[in-house]
């Protein structure tokens, strides 16, 4: 199976193609970056694709990293993962960010919980808890820092994450202490791809995963409009 791979949620663009019957990937690329993902994603996922040799068509799946992270990165990532899919005729796959994190720890067939935590501003994070064999703890939520390090009952924990280092910072000393912090900018891609590989394309659609509302909204009613309704 050939997988292309997609992440511009957090302080990244990444792109990857993986061949899973070969084990390894085929070409990827990274850019770290807080803004700027729009221009930098096409021309990185033509890059990786001549660099893989591969023709769109010749993909099977279309993977991409749906959330929590930058409302305008999200957006980014998903748009061209489903314009790529729809001209290709292949499933977009849908994977979070949180997972994305995970997988890396999971993977490694560590034995201690794994708590995945993405800076959600205001002190508050976005983060679940999964146990070392990846079978899910606590489900994906928004929260304070206080109440994201109350919610670990089960044990010293692996963090990961762009938050991973804010959360051991206020570790409280009285409890089991981290075993490891991997502060990492954003999800390795190579397991977006391998995620993307096992996911079931009927129930992970590309499509945001939003934990709260975007801080920027725009207006209810536009000026204009809102004149022409009255006059």
């Amino acid at each position: 199976m050939l997988i292309l791979a997609i992440d511009t949620a957090l302080d990244a663009c990444s792109v990857a193609v993986l061949d899973t019957d070969a084990g390894e990937l085929r070409a990827q690329e990274q850019l770290l970056m807080k803004r700027g993902h729009a221009e930098a994603l096409m021309p990185m996922i033509a890059r990786v694709m001549q660099s893989a040799n591969l023709a769109f068509p010749s993909l099977d799946r279309i993977a991409v990293t749906v959330g929590p992270g930058s409302f305008t990165g999200l957006r980014v990532g998903i748009s061209a993962a489903r314009g790529l899919a729809l001209a290709a005729e292949r499933p977009a796959i849908g994977l979070t960010t949180l997972s994305a994190y995970a997988a890396s720890i999971v993977g490694q067939s560590k034995s201690a919980p794994v708590i995945s935590a993405i800076d959600a501003r205001h002190d508050h994070v976005y983060f679940q808890i999964v146990a070392g064999d990846g079978s899910q703890l606590v489900r994906p939520k928004v929260a304070s820092i206080e109440e994201a390090i109350a919610a670990s009952q089960f044990g010293a924990p692996h963090l990961v994450g762009n938050a991973a280092g804010i959360l051991a910072e206020r570790w409280p000393k009285n409890i089991p202490q981290p075993v490891a912090v991997d502060a990492q900018p954003a999800p390795e891609i190579s397991w977006v791809a391998w995620l993307g590989a096992a996911a079931n394309p009927d129930t992970t659609p590309a499509r945001p995963f939003y934990l709260k509302a975007p801080d920027a909204k725009p207006p209810a009613q536009a000026p204009f409009a809102a004149q022409a309704a009255t006059s």
